[in-house]
């Protein structure tokens, strides 16, 4: 057999040879990607399928970014036609282009020429373009008022063209409607459009734009303080389960500061853990992760528990938790001087992050804590003393605040008014009958837990029989053995002797 000659394989390299990496893909400009995400929207048009409308709508923040006039003209001249008046519409809204752009010179032998458009794509392409345009001039505080003039107008368009399909983006439409409001200090202002709207999107069954209208009118009422209007929305309303989860996430944070505020803490907390639990990454929403973490905090240390230390060694949460940090460590040694001084350094913070109210009733849970401690070291402490080691503004109030722990069950032990102190009571002993009654329950339990096992144990069927035919065979040679021993066998033979020393 002849020998075959064995070619070595492409992959492998001399040691000496370096390998060339594959070429990095190159992102598509912003021009290019608006014009893919228009070609996704008229798809989903013409295929009846919302999902690649949503596919373009989760590249809305990483895009808007990146825009610039540029970008939107590029994009827009190369989706409409010259003689286009909705082109020449959104082109108004834009700055005319300077000389330096529209003299570059460009190697046509090179690049062949596209071919211009032969008809406006669909409205819902346009709206779409209308939406970054809002977003693009909310960038500039000198076109805040242009932006909010252009949102308006997308609004009226929106309801005039009355398409389902039109359904997600006017969603996200709302929303830079709201921001525009916001930034030209008209939040208050928009709230009868976002009702009427609301109406209108309840009637025509559109779950996307009911949620995101439920939480732009929360965001309006809570940014005035009014709790109450916003308690009524909520409990008027319900809020659509198909929404997205960023919908729901800033629908239960909203719920979330409602909650706190009418001293419903435990409601609260479950709220904002669904906050927690349904908002994007941090990396992706930082100022909202920040956010709930902060009400979160304080929610936690007015339920009486400590957070955990771990949480403000968080990257993200790391800085902008550092007076919490503070706060969480006056409340946790029951240090009101620590506490009010750690209030009035971060009060413009809290303030800001609308949580200093609710942070100014921790004081209460800073005095049980630090009253709480001075029963554990003293037997009797003077009303006197007390005051001065909490800080109190005096000794009535001390005694009113120790009485009511003493009511609350805080502290064991009773005021004296005579001799003005407070004795406390001793500590309960480790074998007292309520130590025994737990005991004597763990014990029943551990006894009835034992017995339903054995009542739930399974054997093979005819186990037994192979244990009975084994002890048949050992009482066998039990007999065999003794009938040996009594014909006067030697039983040391079997053995070869026991040896010479015995």
């Amino acid at each position: 057999m002849a020998d075959v000659e064995m070619k070595p394989a492409e992959d492998h390299k001399d040691d000496g040879e370096k390998v060339e990496e594959a070429p990095k893909k190159i992102p598509p400009t912003p021009a290019a990607e608006i014009k893919s995400n228009i070609a996704l929207i008229e798809r989903a048009v013409s295929t009846l399928e919302p999902r690649f409308t949503h596919r373009v709508l989760r590249n809305l923040n990483a895009l808007r970014k990146r825009l610039d006039d540029a970008a939107l003209r590029e994009a827009i001249d190369g989706v409409y036609p010259s003689e286009s008046s909705v082109k020449k519409q959104l082109l108004n809204w834009l700055p005319a282009a300077s000389t330096s752009d529209t003299s570059m010179d460009i190697d046509t032998s090179a690049t062949p020429a596209a071919k211009p458009p032969q008809q406006d794509p669909v409205p819902e392409a346009e709206v779409y373009i209308r939406l970054l345009i809002i977003h693009h001039l909310l960038t500039d505080k000198a076109t805040y008022a242009k932006a909010l003039e252009l949102s308006n107008e997308t609004t009226e368009k929106i309801h005039a063209y009355n398409r389902r399909s039109l359904d997600p983006i006017s969603a996200k439409v709302w929303y830079a409607v709201e921001r525009a409001y916001e930034f030209n200090d008209k939040l208050a202002e928009a709230r009868p459009f976002f009702l009427a709207a609301h109406r209108t999107a309840s009637l025509r069954h559109d779950d996307e734009t009911q949620a995101s209208l439920i939480n732009r009118l929360l965001r309006s009422y809570l940014q005035y303080n009014l709790y109450e209007q916003a308690d009524k929305l909520v409990s008027k309303t319900t809020f659509p389960s198909s929404a997205a989860n960023s919908q729901h996430a800033r629908y239960h944070y909203y719920l979330g500061r409602i909650r706190a505020v009418q001293l419903n803490y435990s409601d609260a907390h479950a709220n904002l853990q669904q906050a927690i639990r349904r908002a994007p990454s941090a990396t992706i929403a930082p100022g909202f992760y920040q956010a709930v973490h902060k009400l979160s905090v304080v929610v936690e240390l007015l339920m009486g528990d400590i957070p955990d230390r771990g949480l403000f060694r968080y990257p993200v949460l790391e800085k902008a938790l550092v007076g919490y940090f503070e706060i969480v460590k006056a409340v946790r040694t029951g240090s009101l001087s620590q506490f009010q001084t750690t209030l009035a350094k971060y009060a413009s913070q809290f303030e800001a992050d609308k949580t200093y109210t609710l942070i100014a009733r921790l004081r209460q849970n800073v005095i049980k804590t630090g009253i709480r401690r001075l029963s554990l070291s003293y037997s009797r402490i003077s009303l006197r003393d007390i005051c001065v080691k909490l800080h109190l503004d005096s000794e009535e109030d001390a005694e009113y605040i120790v009485g009511k722990a003493i009511r609350d069950g805080v502290i064991e032990g009773r005021i004296v008014h005579e001799k003005g102190w407070m004795e406390c009571g001793g500590q309960k002993s480790g074998y007292g009958p309520e130590v025994s009654e737990v005991f004597t329950r763990r014990i029943s339990y551990c006894l009835e837990l034992h017995n339903q096992s054995v009542k739930a144990m399974r054997y093979p069927l005819n186990a037994h029989r192979k244990e009975l035919a084994a002890a048949e065979g050992a009482r066998e040679r039990e007999k065999e053995l003794a009938k040996e021993i009594q014909e006067g066998g030697d039983l040391d033979d079997d053995d070869g002797g026991l040896g010479d020393g015995f």
